[in-house]
């Protein structure tokens, strides 16, 4: 009887990533299996504005704002997000965290879009509780920064949108990024094709989708916001001015805490403005992918290379902790949500975003003044 007791805990201890019996089972350590889906939007709707990280300029909250009302959704500014603290925080931390436990705990609130990333939200992990996300699942929209609210949505079984926020969306919100956003909070899931790339690694699997900016996830390790502790995971990465050799210390960490042993495929996406510092013999420029790609190539898993998200000009929205399939092939990809909404096909070659300067994309990211 004790060994039969011993067995079952320890199959408990083991349940991977979205991969529990118990439908309430929520275990601050590890990711929770069936992520659910929060009820997708309709005409009326509260969206709440907020600002977890950097402070985003009061016009661009503003523009977000009457975008929304354009979409048909009714836009709530968190009360503190015009606040400014050491020239680039969105308030203190306890003032951030109120915002976002304001836009929990109200029902009427269906939707949580952060108005920008920087950087500020892993100062939040150890003041949410994972129980009050379970408890009112809600779409959290945002990329970047963001990265971090991810993963604890994830771990509190709730999917999150990692997708384009104020920043951009004040821009008007008629480039296809913003689009598929709206179309995707409306109940049209994307289903993506992709054109070949030629560090792509091919074959198809199945798991859920985790990750985000690499050097914003990878310190969570360990952490109550550590979306990566399960099994079976598909893993996004994408990064913006980083070097080289920064991107291959954050694989490295995740390589030897395991987290690549717990894949069953990889998505890379945009690596804007990051280093070309490692070379072929011949002086030849070698990029992230193929730098990956040596990396990736003996785990014998399918790797989806260039999907346009992360801080690119075309960033389209991808739904965390959600079941997805890959399929790499000779000739493309495909990445298949498996989640309750109308099925919209989306061909990435077809879309293209107007070219925004260096500067104003760094400045964004927080990575310049």
């Amino acid at each position: 009887m004790a060994v039969a007791t011993l067995l079952a805990a320890m199959s408990m201890f083991m349940l991977s990533s979205c991969e529990s019996d118990d439908p309430d089972f929520v275990n601050p350590g590890q990711n929770v299996q069936r992520c659910v889906k929060p009820d997708y939007l309709k005409a009326g709707d509260k969206v709440a504005l907020v600002s977890p990280s950097y402070f985003t300029p009061m016009e661009n909250v503003e523009k977000t704002a009457d975008l929304l009302r354009v979409w048909g959704f009714e836009p709530v500014i968190g009360p503190h997000v015009g606040e400014i603290v050491d020239g680039k925080y969105a308030g203190t931390v306890a003032e951030r965290i109120s915002d976002l436990r304001w836009a929990l705990s109200d029902p009427s609130i269906k939707a949580i879009l952060c108005n920008r990333g920087g950087y500020g939200s892993i100062q939040l992990i150890d003041h949410l509780s994972l129980s009050d996300i379970k408890a009112s699942p809600k779409w959290m929209i945002g990329f970047s920064d963001i990265s971090t609210l991810h993963g604890l949505w994830n771990c509190a079984g709730v999917m999150s949108i990692h997708g384009t926020m104020s920043s951009f969306l004040a821009k008007g919100g008629t480039d296809a990024s913003s689009i598929l956003l709206r179309d995707l909070l409306l109940g049209k899931v994307p289903r993506y094709e992709l054109p070949a790339h030629e560090q792509n690694i091919e074959g198809k699997a199945s798991g859920v989708l985790v990750g985000g900016n690499i050097c914003t996830f990878v310190p969570n390790l360990g952490s109550q916001a550590d979306a990566t502790k399960g099994k079976n995971l598909i893993l996004f990465i994408e990064e913006v001015e980083e070097s080289m050799h920064n991107i291959d210390r954050q694989m490295r960490i995740l390589q030897m805490n395991g987290v690549l042993d717990r894949c069953n495929g990889i998505i890379l996406g945009e690596f804007t403005d990051c280093g070309t510092e490692f070379k072929q013999p011949d002086g030849t420029t070698i990029s992230v992918e193929a730098m990956l790609h040596e990396m990736l190539k003996d785990y014998r898993i399918p790797v989806l290379c260039g999907f346009p998200a992360g801080h690119g000009d075309v960033n389209l929205p991808l739904v965390m902790g959600a079941p997805v399939t890959i399929d790499v092939r000779g000739d493309g990809a495909t990445l298949l949500f498996d989640i309750e909404g109308d099925q919209q096909l989306v061909n990435t070659d077809a879309i293209t975003a107007p070219s925004t300067p260096a500067p104003v994309r760094l400045r964004m990211a927080g990575k310049i003044e």
